[in-house]
């Protein structure tokens, strides 16, 4: 097994412009959330807001943390095992079913001696890193149907399709990011389209079991799709009430906003410190403001992508800084095209800036694992 730290003489630093983006977002949030957060802390806070603004900032140094951590240990001893922790993922994925907490009208969350986490964020991780060990140890036939795709296809429907069960939008995300992977990897294009086909397949069976999801999707769309919501009015302005609110958000921050703590929508939006924090934050900040967030976002895109990817130090670390670039990268530029109205309402958060616990805990440890693999290109590239 490859060493499980990195000594002195074998690294460098890490990239710094992907981790000012990651600091430079997590402060956004700290303030978006401290501003959002105020009808949850009436709702379940008893009203102390400051609480609940310290519990965010205890998860966000967590968070920090988590990053500072497997920023220094090998990416290659993590996906050394990788297998036995998708497996335990998968596991927890299923007993989300029969022990679930449900929250907000789906059963995504573990209670375990009174730690409550969503073990799709854990998966998440688990199957980039899998994924990305099985195609650099399949590299040289990784066109064979047998001896290379076949072994990645199951373990990546079978992660998906749990995800799926009660986190479609989170299930989408993963899957465009693995195929990604698999793309940069040199696998068949037919056998990607055969996973994305399948993907989709499953999707629909998905969002046919569930009138509330087929109805949200028919509601964003404007034509009906499914036979599930023959009893509801895909023109219900109920299902299209969080889009036209974030829609006012944004319309209201104009150019460069209304100024901090002034936001007015965060009053009417369901979740504004979670899966709309970005309206909340285009409205305080404006227009500039928000762009200035996604600018973060394609800093880490491109940085990620032209320097860490392409430069590592063997296609283990391009193929896991491929995955988790796409999936930071993905989340944010879904969420702001949800609050934009620009996508149907999924609730994906937005990494590093909404609200949260085991999210940001695992995004923490992504960029802790692609600042590792950063800190092993090529120094005098």
């Amino acid at each position: 097994m490859q060493y499980l730290t990195l000594r002195s003489d074998q690294v460098g630093p890490v990239d710094k412009y992907v981790l000012l983006s990651i600091l430079a977002l997590s402060a956004i949030g700290v303030f978006a959330v401290y501003s959002a957060i105020g009808f949850l802390a009436a709702t379940k806070g008893g009203g102390d807001t400051e609480a609940l603004l310290f519990k965010h900032l205890f998860r966000v140094g967590l968070a920090l943390v988590a990053m500072g951590v497997f920023s220094v240990i090998n990416y290659r001893a993590l996906a050394a095992v990788s297998r036995f922790l998708l497996i335990g993922s998968i596991l927890l994925l299923l007993a989300v079913q029969v022990l679930g907490v449900v929250s907000g009208g789906a059963a995504r969350w573990l209670n375990v001696m009174g730690f409550i986490f969503q073990p799709s964020d854990l998966a998440k991780v688990s199957l980039l890193l899998f994924v990305a060990s099985l195609l650099a140890q399949k590299q040289l036939y990784v066109k064979s149907f047998s001896r290379a795709f076949a072994p990645i296809f199951i373990w990546i429907m079978a992660t998906i399709g749990a995800i799926g069960i009660s986190d479609l939008s989170t299930a989408a995300v993963v899957l465009t990011a693995v195929m990604i992977m698999c793309f940069i990897a040199r696998v068949s294009v037919g056998h990607i389209l055969m996973v994305g086909l399948l993907g989709l397949t499953l999707a629909y069976g998905m969002l046919s079991t569930s009138p509330q999801r087929a109805a949200r999707l028919e509601a964003f769309v404007g034509v009906k799709m499914f036979l599930n919501t023959d009893d509801i009015d895909y023109s219900n302005r109920a299902e299209l009430y969080q889009s036209e609110q974030a829609k006012m958000a944004i319309a209201q921050g104009g150019l460069l906003g209304v100024g901090p703590g002034k936001s007015v929508q965060r009053d009417f939006l369901p979740a504004p410190y979670n899966d709309f924090i970005y309206a909340i934050i285009a409205e305080e900040y404006g227009i500039v403001g928000a762009l200035f967030l996604l600018s973060l976002f394609l800093v880490i895109l491109f940085r990620g992508l032209l320097r860490v990817a392409r430069k590592a130090p063997d296609p283990l670390g391009l193929f896991l800084a491929v995955g988790i670039v796409v999936m930071l990268t993905m989340y944010g530029f879904v969420h702001a095209g949800v609050s934009s109205n620009l996508l149907p309402v999924t609730g994906l958060p937005l990494p590093f800036v909404s609200y949260g616990g085991t999210s940001l805990l695992a995004n923490g440890i992504m960029a802790g694992i692609l600042l590792n693999i950063s800190r092993q290109v090529d120094i005098a590239a």
